[in-house]
């Protein structure tokens, strides 16, 4: 069975790992010419990165000049990635992107530098189950059937109208043939 997985340890996470910085560093010189002014703007990324997790949500920010803030509530979230290049997976690094519902077509949100990525991919998949459904952040519904179960159920009711209505479809069809 799947254990809970512990919100404090999540709500801790404010900060990135240091490693990031290491990664920063490494990306910056594999850009050659660019590497001074890459440098420095990651150098400033890395330094202003924090994060927060709340109940509502996650809120993500960096910046200096232009200041970058992101509040992702967890009932909007659609879908969770982990990526892990090979510098990443060398510092013992993850990354976590978060895609949302949002309508402005912005893309995912990533939640960088986390040696914990694990951690919070976990976190984020219960809380958003749990405030897609306006359930408990485990996911459960009542006389114990969870959230997911209760979605196939769904799907699988609309699966079987679309097929019905598809069958009605090819036989109007084949009546309406010579």
């Amino acid at each position: 069975m799947h254990k809970p997985v512990d919100a404090a340890q999540v709500f801790a996470i404010t900060r990135p790992h240091p490693n990031l910085l290491w990664q920063y560093l490494i990306l910056s010189l594999l850009s050659l010419v660019a590497f001074p002014m890459l440098a420095v703007v990651l150098y400033f990324r890395f330094h202003t990165l924090r994060f927060r997790f709340d109940e509502e949500g996650v809120s993500v920010s960096y910046g200096i000049l232009f200041r970058r803030e992101a509040f992702l509530t967890y009932a909007r979230i659609q879908d969770i990635h982990l990526r892990r290049n090979i510098v990443e997976r060398w510092l013992g690094l993850g990354t976590v992107e978060v895609e949302t519902a949002a309508g402005s077509g912005a893309g995912a949100e990533s939640i960088p530098g986390l040696r914990e990525f694990e951690l919070v991919r976990d976190f984020l998949y219960e809380r958003m189950r749990g405030g897609a459904t306006g359930k408990t952040p485990a996911g459960t519904v009542a006389h114990g059937t969870t959230a997911s179960e209760v979605s196939s159920v769904e799907s699988l009711k609309v699966l079987a109208e679309i097929r019905d209505a598809l069958k009605d479809a090819r036989a109007a069809v084949k009546e309406r043939r010579p």
